[in-house]
């Protein structure tokens, strides 16, 4: 009974460490996907000058995993359903900092408002800002999110060792 919940105890310090660790898997994952849709953005406004609204909505379902919700809630503002703020645009993406949560909402807010020509520069300003963003988020990702899992192993095998 005691090796069970020793075992329990480790395996439970690991589960927390991961858990610490899934931010920062999620923030990168984000900037990514926020870069590909940029990207697919332009292009599409430049040749097929389709709705943001139909671009949003045929994004990719990976695409649209990793961004948080923050692409369906941009569409129910696109619908008049809810207002462009940031309340509201990121309530599923609790794991981004405020800095970026501004630059994030100025891009939604900017999109529409131009000509072809000079959104397409406005959207490859913001690709290169939210690329600095996901060179933050790699840093991140690389020191703290293997040091949480590490941390977790560590702190199981310091209970385990102190429990036997």
């Amino acid at each position: 009974m005691k090796f069970a919940f020793i075992i329990l105890m480790f395996l439970f310090c690991v589960f927390v460490g991961y858990v610490l660790s899934l931010k920062y898997t999620k923030r990168k994952k984000f900037f990514s996907s926020l870069i590909t849709v940029a990207d697919k953005l332009c292009m599409e406004i430049n040749f097929s000058r389709e709705r943001l609204r139909v671009l949003f909505e045929n994004l990719d379902e990976n695409l649209k995993k990793h961004l948080l919700g923050v692409d369906e809630q941009f569409v129910k503002y696109l619908d008049r359903e809810c207002e462009l703020v940031e309340s509201e645009i990121f309530k599923k993406a609790d794991c981004l900092k405020a800095d970026e949560k501004e630059a994030i909402l100025m891009f939604f807010k900017m999109l529409g408002r131009s000509d072809v020509e000079n959104q397409t520069k406005e959207i490859s300003s913001y690709v290169n800002r939210f690329g600095e963003f996901k060179k933050v988020c790699d840093e991140e990702h690389k020191k703290y999110g293997s040091l949480s899992i590490k941390l977790g192993v560590v702190a199981g095998l310091f209970v385990a060792v102190i429990l036997f």
